[in-house]
């Protein structure tokens, strides 16, 4: 074995486990730039003691990648730096894993810049590539037209506590990223006079910039509130979404009109939406003012935006009557512009324009309840009483622009304009409700008894619940007396309920259309909220036909939940009541998918199988009540939380599954790294697009018996939940080395994210929440809930596997045929190869060593290490690769990147955990803890 000799000891270098692809040279190359004066700037404000201490630890890191250095060796080297000086380095390598994002992200855009250059063929994921697909499949028209009827696309930004940069990081970076690309640009054309000059300019601007960001505190000093989350959440509109929503949705829209005629109705495809202020389930800080805040502030957006376009249309729309006609629509409209200035008389346009901008100012002050512009607008404006009315202000421009042969310019800004007005409305996104099913409940028992409906709702059996609740929703009479006095969680539901009515009257229903309720496991459970929904007025009776603006939906969470869900829909749909609600929301019925809770409470492969089991129950549900089915998936950021590719996770799900809709949840550093740019949004809202498409449109599984494999799945299902229980639920020592071996209590107790980490004290795993379960496993870098269980289960399998007769070659030789040919499989194993790629067991036993029961954390310890070698054992038998990332060179590329980042803050965590558990409470320990978090959920990219 080779060696190497360090400070006298001589190391053995150890090969890496896993062969990685070598590292692109652009890649290479642009996170060395950048990284080089990253350290010049640090030198220069920090001294040369903190340069050296870097620069030592990010060398010690790269041997660390080339095998010539053990991690416990550069942990005892951490060990030694004091926590002021610590701070420095955490900070540096944050800031270093943030600039391989940058070098990252450049190089996929260019790759994609240099595609569609040389005219390649069109790549999955892209419209380009969805287009072609259709006409190969020859899709007809009516099919296209019965798909875009119902077609929706919804990303749903929620908060999280790895999401806390402040929003000068994120202005920094998008300045370094355009002067980045500006220096690609010069360094690939031919050297001229000026090349050298250009190139120093842009390294100034970079090294200015990089400045600023050493010397900004990369998160806040307290923890976020709620009022934060709303800003930070909005902050993407400004960044990329009001842009790149319209643009694409324009994109569709145009393409199907021409290629599938007039039967295709135009649809806004790309509708957003929100959790952040409106999810108040486990959340004491959600209240009526934040629901308030959070649809004015999202209204306050769109109308701001909509002020700024119609400013620059006015002028830009220079035309004069002399020198071309306009429709009496348009003169009539630019009559009551309230712009009488003499210079525009013969501009009819900007008169109209001016008109539509006034109107549009005044709408907003009269929900908003203040002006959005500076200095006011004209007080004759009458105020739109909704997005139609602007829409067909907007479309008598247009009208007039075509009349007059001037298609180039209604074709351009004006355009945009009505793609916006039809996708965001007055609102801009929808803000979800969502709450528990026991706190539902708990709220309907005291109002029932306040009301002397019934003196304990709660203690009756199912069936009288339902008649109960059935017979209150066919009655106008109201149940609360304004006047009257609850608990403070009753008075609070009621506050919240009651502002998303107020918010609906003032900005349309489309900003609350839909309440979620968790933990459903029950029709009780989904009729409840209809209750007090029916209390604000955003459910009005009408004997057996209930109608309102608001789809209630179930959330199905845990493995017994999913299994259960397609049931407890079927007893929903045959009550009259409900069914006659669902048929006047256009018989639609949208039902929410829980990847965490599952996850956690069954392991990573039975919780995505109970969620594919679950999927083809519903859709067999929906089918025989005659009912449009749309799902809603609450994925995370990792894969154990739902995480992954969303493409490819959208054409897994089996067929029926999306028709034409789907909703899914985007959370935190997920957000930045899909929206944080408009290259990158551009590019990932089509892949959701085109994925939608393309599951609706083309066929989805490929085998062509699937019995035999739903079989398969369920005997692994049954093996790896086995496997997870044995550890996570029945090992007495377990819960112990969990939430002392990872940073959970930490998680908690600084100032990371505004809800609680844990719905109480944790004795077992079902106590947690889902985001501080995974995170803590990420920051660990163990990954646990991504893939532990499946090795043990597919070796069992192999082995004895009942679904499948013959020996252990023909059960191998089966799987390696549904990897193949099988979406959901294919994605399953790719998925938990991606994840295990980014764990590593050597830093994980360090996280070990700060269990107080060494015997305990040796042998736990010993467990996940074995069920990881097996793990990846087992992928590379089933998949025929050499590694985990042989069908993913980008990821394998990333790793490489940004593993000498990883590290360093790995093992400065570690011991900062190790120093804050031994009574050092200094805010340098705390605030040094917290970077860690931040860093490496930078570093990670899909942390939580």
């Amino acid at each position: 074995m080779r060696t190497k000799t360090v400070e006298g000891t001589a190391i053995p270098i150890l090969p890496p486990e896993t062969p990685h692809a070598d590292i692109h040279p652009t890649v290479r190359d642009d996170t060395r730039y950048l990284g080089t004066i990253l350290g010049d700037v640090i030198r220069e404000q920090e001294g040369e003691y903190t340069f050296n201490l870097i620069e030592n630890a990010r060398a010690a890191a790269f041997d660390l990648r080339y095998g010539e250095l053990r991690v416990a060796d550069l942990a005892e080297q951490i060990k030694a730096v004091p926590t002021d000086k610590a701070l420095p380095v955490i900070r540096a390598f944050s800031h270093f894993a943030l600039m391989a994002n940058l070098a990252e992200d450049l190089h996929a855009e260019r790759l994609r810049e240099k595609a569609a250059d040389e005219g390649e063929a069109a790549q999955p994921s892209t419209l380009e590539y969805t287009w072609k697909a259709l006409d190969d499949n020859g899709v007809s028209a009516e099919a296209v037209a019965a798909t875009m009827e119902k077609a929706m696309v919804a990303p749903v930004l929620t908060a999280h506590p790895t999401e806390t940069r402040r929003r000068t990081v994120f202005d920094v970076q998008k300045d370094i990223m355009k002067m980045m690309r500006r220096r690609g640009e010069i360094l690939n054309a031919p050297n001229n006079a000026r090349t050298q000059q250009r190139l120093e300019a842009i390294d100034l601007v970079i090294r200015r910039r990089m400045t600023l960001l050493w010397q900004t505190a990369l998160i806040r000093s307290v923890r976020p509130r709620i009022e934060d989350e709303i800003k930070v959440g909005l902050r993407y509109y400004g960044i990329s979404l009001l842009t790149e929503i319209p643009a694409i949705n324009r994109r569709v829209n145009e393409h199907m009109c021409q290629r599938y005629g007039d039967a295709v109705k135009r649809t806004p495809m790309v509708r957003p939406g929100s959790w952040i202020g409106g999810d108040h389930d486990g959340n004491p800080f959600v209240t009526a003012e934040t629901v308030e805040l959070a649809t004015s502030s999202a209204a306050r957006t769109i109308f701001e935006y909509y002020v700024d376009t119609l400013y620059y249309l006015e002028h830009e729309l220079s035309l004069s009557s002399r020198l071309t006609e306009v429709t009496d629509e348009l003169a009539d409209l630019a009559d009551r512009g309230h712009n009488d200035i003499p210079s525009r008389a013969d501009e009819p346009y900007r008169r109209a324009l001016h008109g539509m901008r006034g109107r549009v100012a005044a709408t907003a002050k009269q929900s908003l309840g203040e002006p959005v512009v500076a200095g006011g607008v004209h007080k004759g404006h009458k105020p739109y009483t909704g997005p139609e009315e602007l829409l067909a202000d907007i479309h008598v421009v247009d009208a007039s622009l075509r009349n007059s042969m001037d298609e180039l310019l209604a074709d351009h800004t004006l355009a945009d304009l009505r793609e916006a007005v039809e996708t965001f409305g007055f609102h801009l996104s929808a803000l979800d409700l969502r709450q528990n099913s026991e706190s539902f409940e708990e709220v309907l028992t005291e109002i029932f008894a306040h009301a002397a409906v019934h003196d304990d709702y709660a203690q009756l059996d199912e069936d009288a619940k339902i008649e109960l609740l059935l017979r209150e929703l066919q009655s106008p009479r109201p149940l609360v007396d304004p006047e009257a006095e609850f608990s403070d969680n009753t008075a609070k539901e009621l506050g919240i309920f009651r502002a998303a009515a107020a918010a609906a009257r003032k900005f349309g229903p489309q900003v609350i259309p839909h309440c979620i309720i968790s933990m459903a496991e029950s029709v009780s459970d989904i009729l409840e909220p209809m209750i007090l929904l029916k209390e604000v007025g955003l459910i009005r009776a009408h004997r057996d036909a209930p109608t309102g603006s608001v789809d209630v939906i179930p959330l199905f969470e845990t493995i017994d939940d999913l299994a259960g869900g397609a049931e407890i829909m079927r007893k929903l749909w045959k009550l009259p009541l409900y069914r006659n609600y669902v048929q006047q929301r256009g018989d639609r019925q949208e039902i929410m998918l829980g990847y965490s809770d599952s996850n956690k409470d069954g392991g990573y492969f039975a919780a995505n199988w109970a969620l594919y089991d679950a999927e083809l129950a519903l859709v067999s549900a929906a089918s025989d009540a005659d009912i449009s089915l749309r799902l809603f998936h609450g994925r995370g950021g990792t894969v154990g939380r739902g995480g992954g590719p969303s493409y490819e996770a959208i054409l897994a799900q089996p067929e029926g599954a999306v028709q034409g809709a789907v909703r899914i949840t985007e959370q935190g550093e997920i957000i930045s790294a899909k929206y944080g740019d408009r290259v990158n949004a551009r590019h990932n809202l089509e892949a959701l697009v085109a994925a939608t498409l393309e599951a609706s449109l083309l066929p989805v599984d490929e085998i062509e018996n699937p019995e035999p494999a739903y079989e398969t799945m369920r005997e692994l299902s049954a093996l790896s939940q086995k496997a997870y229980a044995a550890l996570m639920h029945e090992d007495p020592g377990f819960i112990q080395y969990f939430t002392s071996s990872t940073p959970l209590h930490e998680i908690g107790s600084l100032n990371i994210g505004s809800r609680p980490s844990s719905r109480k004290e944790t004795k077992n795993i079902s106590d947690l929440r889902a985001i501080p379960w995974v995170l803590s496993w990420s920051q660990s870098r163990i990954m646990l809930p991504g893939w532990f269980g499946v090795g043990s289960a597919l070796e069992q399998w192999l082995a004895d596997g009942q679904s499948i007769s013959g020996s252990e070659k023909e059960r191998l030789n089966y799987l390696r045929e549904l990897h193949k040919r099988w979406p959901f499989f294919d994605s399953v194993l790719s998925n938990m190869a991606q994840v295990m790629s980014k764990a590593d067991m050597a830093i994980a036993e360090l996280y070990s060593h700060l269990v107080p029961d060494q015997d305990d954390a040796k042998r736990i310890f010993s467990i996940i290490e074995k069920e990881y070698r097996l793990t990846v054992e087992m992928y590379l038998k089933i998949t025929g690769r050499e590694s985990l990332l042989t069908d993913n060179p980008e990821l394998a590329n990333s790793v490489r990147n940004r593993f000498p980042y990883l590290v360093p803050l790995n093992l400065l965590q570690v011991e900062l955990l190790r120093r804050y558990r031994a009574g050092d409470d200094s805010r340098k320990v705390r605030s040094g803890i917290q970077l860690t978090m931040n860093g490496l959920a930078t570093a990670l990219r899909n942390s939580g």
